[in-house]
């Protein structure tokens, strides 16, 4: 298509030979009628050719306007599938955010529950620990692990954080922890995102600088997965480890649990309304983290 096509005239000029009128397109277009015969001139200055005689009440196509009509008839009906196409898509979109290790986790873990209940969702999910701003219109919702405190969104608590000790169960045997002190062998394994590690160690009558050796991972994934092979101690929520301790992947080492303030909390914009599909998935999704917390 030309850079200089006058689409907006092309559209007046379809809808005047759809009514019969300018009067009757411009109620169509929601503009006045001088707007739509200034349009009009516009095209046909930009065709070359007459495309109306005008009389006092209504406008008489031309062989020319009759031809040209018939031969954009087609793009314009493909144009207006497109558009709906494009539009019932969005309509079932939703797009979100939500920390790496709670998408693969607790939230993976779920995704067939919600598939199957909403066939028709369109999910877009990213997986970042990076603030949304949803001035930008990426984002429709998001999850985000905060201490829930931001005067800009909705927030809404889904799941709070109280973290546990976990190994595999051969590091268990290996270690033949009976109480805390014996943890002063073990490698603790440490998120540098998620450092509960003093605050836990505290909470229980030790520190961190009697332990003997540690290793630092940049991600929970990370750590968890170095747990379940059995190389030393991981501190993290219950939620990023349902499965493995169904599994025996993981078992949880001690009874103590510490509260770290913090929480996954679902964030929306307080200046946008969520689309249906969008307040659908919210639903779902407050629905199962209750779900979760009542079993917890």
């Amino acid at each position: 298509m030309r850079s200089d096509t006058p689409l907006k005239a092309i559209a007046c000029f379809d809808a005047v030979m759809q009514t019969g009128s300018a009067a009757l397109a411009a109620q169509q277009l929601f503009v006045t009628p001088g707007a739509v015969s200034q349009q009009i001139r516009k095209l046909e200055d930009w065709l070359g050719v007459p495309l109306f005689v005008r009389t006092v009440r209504k406008l008489q196509p031309t062989e020319y306007a009759t031809l040209y009509w018939e031969q954009i008839k087609p793009a314009l009906q493909q144009i207006d599938q497109a558009n709906a196409t494009l539009q019932r898509r969005l309509e079932s979109q939703v797009r979100l955010s939500m920390p790496p290790a709670f998408a693969n986790t607790w939230f993976a873990r779920r995704m067939p529950l919600l598939t199957s209940r909403y066939p028709g969702l369109n999910i877009h999910l990213s997986a970042s620990a990076d603030n949304v701003d949803f001035n930008s219109h990426t984002y429709d919702l998001a999850i985000r692990y905060f201490d829930g405190q931001d005067g800009n969104l909705n927030v809404l608590l889904l799941l709070p954080d109280e973290v546990s000790v976990y190994c595999s169960p051969a590091y268990r045997e290996w270690l033949q922890a009976v109480n805390v002190e014996d943890m002063t062998r073990a490698t603790l394994l440490i998120t540098t995102s998620h450092a509960n590690w003093s605050r836990w160690l505290a909470q229980v009558g030790l520190s961190f600088d009697g332990m003997t050796s540690h290793l630092r991972f940049d991600q929970s994934e990370t750590a968890i997965d170095a747990a379940r092979r059995s190389q030393g101690l991981v501190l993290t929520s219950p939620w990023l480890v349902e499965e493995d301790l169904n599994e025996n992947n993981l078992v949880q080492l001690f009874p103590h649990k510490l509260r770290t303030g913090r929480g996954y909390y679902l964030v929306t914009s307080k200046d946008r309304p969520l689309t249906a599909a969008a307040r659908q998935f919210r639903d779902w999704l407050t629905a199962a983290a209750n779900c979760t917390d009542d079993e917890g």
